[in-house]
């Protein structure tokens, strides 16, 4: 099936900024504003807090993800019919990555797909994780 770029757009829910520059929409709890024309929209990621940890991880847990050994991430592994569906499974995924500019670690054999996500620009798990690993709940009933 193909999408236009306003259905994509739509899905992704992309937003545009004033001075007409493709914006990701607003997924920081806690920021630092960066320069550019779309400064008051483009934030700095940074890494959970003990708080949002809390409550922000728990629900991830309670459908399976764990914590990486010796790093600041969080893993799960998903099992498919065949392997069509596991290529269809990370394809929109790839297309939400893509638009949040956050790509999943992954590995794909036949119908299993193992993720780990982690923000690489704040070295350890961030609000970005959480909202990936959303979606990627979301998709994959």
């Amino acid at each position: 099936m193909l999408f236009s770029k306003a259905i994509i757009r739509t899905l992704l829910s992309v937003g545009v900024c004033e001075a007409g520059t493709v914006i990701q929409p607003p997924i920081i709890l806690r920021s630092v504003a960066t320069s550019g024309p779309c400064a008051a929209k483009k934030m700095a990621v940074v890494k959970l807090n003990a708080g949002e940890r809390s409550e922000l991880l728990t629900p991830l847990f309670d459908k399976g993800w764990t914590m990486v050994d010796n790093r600041d991430a969080i893993y799960k592994e998903f099992l498919f019919k065949d392997f069509s569906e596991s290529w269809g499974f990370m394809s929109r995924i790839s297309l939400k990555a893509e638009q949040m500019n956050h790509h999943p670690e992954w590995f794909n054999v036949y119908n299993k797909v193992q993720i780990t996500l982690a923000t690489h620009d704040c070295g350890g798990l961030s609000t970005k994780d959480v909202k990936l690993a959303t979606f990627i709940e979301s998709v994959a009933k």
